[in-house]
C-alpha cells in the first residue's frame, strides 16, 4: 500500500496534494442529497458514489496496477445522441438509510489501528474540512428496475451481483441518460447491505480513506458507497458570508482546493464524472447550481424547498458549483429578442463528417445536435442582490445575447445548454468565474461604461470552450484555460462592438500594451517560481502509481492574485497568431474545438496540432521544443514580446494618449493655472478618451515623480473618475495614494471596500510610504470588511499591514 506520510503537508507549504487513487478506481457518478443550514453555517446530508475499477487495475500494490489507458477516454464513443428516453422505469419501493443524528464516532478508525501496512484495498478520496460520520455499502440489488439491465444473466457475476449491476448502469448508452439518472437516484436511496458492517474509514488533513474488511482489490470493492457528512463553517471550499444587502448566503469559491471541503470526491481532472443533486434550502432562498436543467423548486420538509439539478456531460469534480442566497432575478428588458430553444424530442443527429467528430466518452453531446448548431444564444438568466438588480438589468442583460452570439460565430456550438449569471458578494476574489451552466461576476463590472463588463462576459463565456468543454489534464497548466480566454475576450468583444479591421487592430494593440505593462510589473515583483507556465516541465501530466500527485504552488497565498498565466498565455497565443494570421488562427480554434471537445489536454496537444496544420512555422524555427523553452518552461520574457511592445507603443490610439499626458505634465509644471484672463479654468482642451486609454493615461502619469494637487483635482473632474470602471478607478486610487491627495482618500476607501477583487495590492501602496493617515485608512478598511473577505485576500493583506 502506498504511504501517505510523504505527502502530508504543512499548511504553510504551497503545494496541494491530490490524493485520490484514480489509477485504481474511478467515481463515475455522484448523487448528492444535501440540506443547507444557515443557522449553523453547514451543509449536511449524504453523497453516493458509483465506482468502477480503473482499466488495468488489480490488487493494490501489485506490479502492473497502473492503468495505461487515459481514464477520461475510457468509454466507447457512441454516434447516437437522441435525447429521448426509451426506458421509463416504474417507481420503486425504496428504504432510505436513516441519516445519522450525530456526526461524531461512527465507523472512523484512529491512526493507531489504521496502518499503512494493511493489504486491504483503500478507496482514497480528496477531502478536507468535512465531518464524516458514516460510510456504508449501498445494496443496489433491491432496485428491481436495475436488474432488468442484466438481460443476459450469463454475464452476471453471482458473487458480485451488485458490481455487475452498477457496471451495467454506468455503461448505459447516452440515448438512455434519463433512465440512467432515474436508476442512479433509485440506487442512491437503497438501504445498506443487509447485516453488513459499516465500511471502515480514516481521515487525515487532505483525504478520506475507506476500506472493506477482507477486500484487497478494487474489483472486489463495493461499487456503490454512501457517505454521511457535514461541511464545516470554515471549510476552504465553501464561503459563508452576507450579500450586499446584508442577507446570509453561501457559495463555492473555486479556491485552490476546489470542492474537497464541499463533498468527498476525486479531484484530479482525469476523474471525469456526472452528477445529480437534491439540495434543500429555506423557502426564501434560491439555489443556483451547475446543472443542465433549470430547477423548479418543490416543497420539502416544513420551511424548506427542494431543488434538483443534474449534468450528463462528464466533468472534473472541481467544476461543480453552487450558490444559495436571497437573490432576485433580473427581468428581460429586450422584449424583441427571441431566444432559440432546442426541442429535445425532435433533434437531428449530425453525421460524423459534418464539422465535428466526437472523440470523447459517450454522453449526449450538443456538438452533434443540428438544433444546437443554429442556437446562437442559449437560454439565460441574471441574478443579483436587490441593491444591484437594476444595474444588472441595465448592464448585463443587454450584453449577454451579444456576447453569446459573438462566441457562437467564432467558436461554434455552445457546449452547454443554458446559463445563469450571478452577481456574487463583494468579498469575491476575482472579476468572474465560469462553471458549467453558471457564471459568477463581481459587482466591480457594473460601474462605468460597458467595456469592462462586456470584456469580462466575453472572457467567462470563452471558458465554456476553453476551460470547461476542453480542460487541462494537469492543473499546473492554467494557461490552457486562462490564456485562451484572455486572447478570445478581445476577439469576441471586438465582434460585439462591430469594429472595422483598422479600429479592431488598434484596440488589440492598445490592450496588448496594457497587458505587457501589467506582466512586466508582475515579473519584477513576484517569485520566479510562480512565473513559469509549466512548472513540472517534461513531467507535466505524470502521476504516482496510484494516480496521486501534487499541484505545485497551488496553496501559495499570492498565486490567486497573479496574472502570469492569463497574460503570458495570452501573449503566446498572440505570437502564434502573428505567425499564421489572426483569421486563420481563429478558424483553427474552431477546428481544434471540433476535435477535442469533451476531453482533457496538455499543451502539446494544442501546439502539435497547430504546427501540423501550419507546417511553414517549423521552417521559421518554431517547433514544439522551442515554444516550450521560450514560453512555457522559463520565467524569461521571449524576444518577440520585447520587440512587439515597442511596435504597440506606436499605435495611433496610444500616441493620442501620450499627447494628452504631455498636456497634463505641462499643466502640472505650470502650477496648474491657466492665463490671468481665464482664471475659471485652464486653456488646455483635453480630448475624450476611451476607458482603456484612460487606464494608460493614468499609468503614464503614475510614472511622474510629482503632480500638483490642482492637476489631480482637474484630472478627477475632467474624466469624472469616480464614475469610471474599476480598472480606471484602481489607477486613480494609486495616483491619490502616491501623491497623498487627501481629498481623494474617500475614493480609495470606497474602492477597497466595494472592489475587493482588485484592491489587494493597493493596501501595500498605502503602507509603503509610512504615512500615518494612509496606514490608518488601510487598517480601517481591513477592519470593516475582513469578516467578509476572501481568505486568500485577507491573508495577503494582513501580511502587508501587520
Amino acid at each position: 500500500m502506498e504511504s501517505n506520510s510523504d505527502v502530508d503537508l504543512d499548511p504553510n507549504k504551497d503545494d496541494l496534494p491530490l490524493r485520490a487513487n484514480t489509477n485504481h478506481i474511478l467515481v463515475r457518478h455522484y448523487v448528492l442529497d444535501l440540506t443547507v443550514h444557515f443557522e449553523r453555517k453547514v451543509i449536511g446530508g449524504s453523497i453516493v458514489l458509483f465506482l468502477e475499477p480503473a482499466i488495468g487495475s488489480c490488487k493494490q500494490g501489485e506490479p502492473g496496477s497502473v492503468s495505461k489507458t487515459e481514464v477520461q477516454n475510457g468509454s466507447q464513443v457512441s454516434s447516437k445522441h437522441d435525447l429521448s428516453s426509451p426506458i421509463t422505469p416504474e417507481p420503486n419501493e425504496l428504504i432510505p438509510s436513516e441519516e445519522p443524528s450525530c456526526l461524531s464516532g461512527g465507523n472512523d478508525v484512529s491512526d493507531v489501528f489504521w496502518g499503512d501496512e494493511s493489504e486491504e484495498f483503500n478507496l482514497v478520496l480528496d477531502c478536507c474540512d468535512l465531518m464524516v460520520s458514516k460510510v456504508e455499502e449501498v445494496d443496489v440489488t433491491t432496485v428491481s428496475n436495475l436488474k432488468e439491465l442484466l438481460v443476459d444473466h450469463r454475464y452476471a457475476n453471482a458473487d458480485h451481483l451488485s458490481s455487475s449491476l452498477v457496471q451495467r448502469l454506468v455503461s448505459m448508452p447516452s440515448v438512455c441518460w434519463r433512465s440512467q439518472h432515474e436508476l442512479y437516484l433509485q440506487c442512491s436511496r437503497s438501504p445498506t447491505v443487509l447485516n453488513a458492517q459499516p465500511l471502515r474509514f480514516h481521515m487525515d488533513q487532505w483525504s478520506l480513506q475507506v476500506r472493506k474488511e477482507g477486500v484487497c482489490s478494487s474489483h472486489d470493492f463495493p461499487s456503490a458507497v454512501r457517505i454521511w457528512y457535514e461541511t464545516k463553517p470554515t471549510g476552504g471550499s465553501v464561503r459563508w458570508t452576507k450579500d450586499q444587502d446584508s442577507r446570509c448566503c453561501v457559495y463555492t469559491m473555486g479556491s485552490p482546493i476546489n470542492n474537497r471541503a464541499l463533498f468527498p470526491c476525486q479531484e484530479p481532472p482525469v476523474a471525469m464524472s456526472t452528477w445529480q443533486a437534491c439540495v434543500r434550502a429555506p423557502c426564501d432562498y434560491i439555489v443556483l447550481m451547475s446543472g443542465e436543467n433549470q430547477a423548479i423548486p418543490k416543497p420539502a420538509e416544513t420551511g424548506f424547498l427542494q431543488w434538483d439539478y443534474y449534468v450528463t456531460m462528464p466533468m472534473p469534480a472541481s467544476t461543480f458549483t453552487i450558490a444559495v442566497g436571497k437573490w432576485l432575478e433580473a427581468g428581460v428588458n429586450v422584449p424583441n429578442f427571441e431566444v432559440e430553444k432546442t426541442d429535445e424530442t425532435c433533434v437531428k443527429v449530425l453525421s460524423a463528417d459534418q464539422q465535428y467528430v466526437c472523440s470523447h466518452m459517450d454522453y449526449p453531446c450538443r456538438f452533434m445536435l443540428s438544433a444546437a448548431r443554429t442556437q446562437t444564444v442559449i437560454p439565460h438568466r441574471v441574478f443579483a442582490p436587490p441593491c444591484h438588480l437594476q444595474k444588472a438589468k441595465d448592464m448585463i442583460l443587454p450584453l449577454l445575447p451579444l456576447c453569446m452570439t459573438a462566441a457562437h460565430s467564432l467558436l461554434g456550438v455552445h457546449p452547454f445548454s443554458r446559463l445563469d449569471v450571478l452577481i456574487v458578494p463583494s468579498g469575491f476574489s476575482s472579476l468572474g468565474m465560469a462553471s458549467p451552466h453558471i457564471m459568477f461576476l463581481s459587482q466591480s463590472v457594473l460601474t462605468g461604461e460597458r467595456n469592462l463588463c462586456g470584456a469580462r462576459l466575453c472572457h467567462e463565456i470563452a471558458h465554456s470552450w476553453f476551460g470547461l468543454a476542453i480542460g487541462a489534464r494537469d492543473w499546473t497548466e492554467e494557461w490552457i484555460s486562462e490564456g485562451f480566454a484572455t486572447y478570445l475576450e478581445d476577439a469576441l468583444w471586438n465582434h460585439v462592438q462591430k469594429l472595422g479591421y483598422r479600429e479592431a487592430e488598434e484596440q488589440r494593440r492598445l490592450k496588448a500594451l496594457l497587458r505587457w505593462r501589467r506582466l512586466s510589473d508582475e515579473l519584477q515583483n513576484s517569485e520566479v517560481e510562480l512565473q513559469v507556465l509549466r512548472p513540472n516541465k517534461e513531467n507535466t501530466g505524470e502521476v504516482s502509481e496510484s494516480g496521486a500527485s501534487l499541484v505545485k504552488h497551488a496553496l501559495n497565498p499570492e498565486k490567486p492574485f497573479m496574472q502570469v498565466h492569463y497574460l503570458k498565455g495570452y501573449f503566446l497565443l498572440k505570437f502564434l497568431a502573428d505567425q499564421v494570421g489572426e483569421e486563420k488562427f481563429l478558424h483553427f480554434f474552431k477546428v481544434f474545438v471540433g476535435k477535442f471537445h469533451g476531453q482533457l489536454i496538455l499543451s502539446q496537444d494544442f501546439l502539435q496540432m497547430l504546427l501540423d496544420t501550419f507546417p511553414a512555422m517549423s521552417s521559421r524555427g518554431i517547433r514544439l521544443e522551442t515554444i516550450f523553452s521560450d514560453w512555457l518552461d522559463t520565467p524569461e520574457t521571449p524576444e518577440w514580446l520585447r520587440d512587439s511592445c515597442s511596435e504597440w507603443s506606436q499605435t495611433p490610439v496610444v500616441q493620442e494618449v501620450r499627447e494628452e499626458v504631455a498636456k497634463w505634465i505641462h499643466f502640472s509644471g505650470s502650477g496648474g493655472k491657466g492665463s490671468k484672463r481665464k482664471r475659471s479654468g485652464p486653456k488646455v482642451n483635453f480630448k475624450e478618451l476611451s476607458p482603456e486609454q484612460l487606464v494608460l493615461l493614468l499609468e503614464f502619469l503614475l510614472e511622474e515623480p510629482k503632480l500638483s494637487l490642482s492637476t489631480l483635482r482637474l484630472l478627477q473632474t475632467t474624466y469624472n473618475l469616480q464614475a469610471q470602471d474599476a480598472e480606471v478607478k484602481h489607477r486613480w486610487c494609486e495616483l491619490a495614494v502616491k501623491h497623498k491627495h487627501t481629498a481623494a482618500y474617500r475614493d480609495v476607501e470606497l474602492f477597497l471596500i466595494h472592489d475587493q477583487a482588485m484592491g489587494v495590492y493597493l493596501y501595500g501602496e498605502l503602507m509603503v510610504q509610512e504615512d500615518a493617515r494612509q496606514q490608518a485608512l488601510a487598517r480601517r478598511c481591513l477592519s470593516f470588511i475582513k469578516d467578509d473577505m476572501d481568505q486568500s485576500a485577507r491573508s495577503v493583506v494582513e501580511e502587508m499591514i501587520l
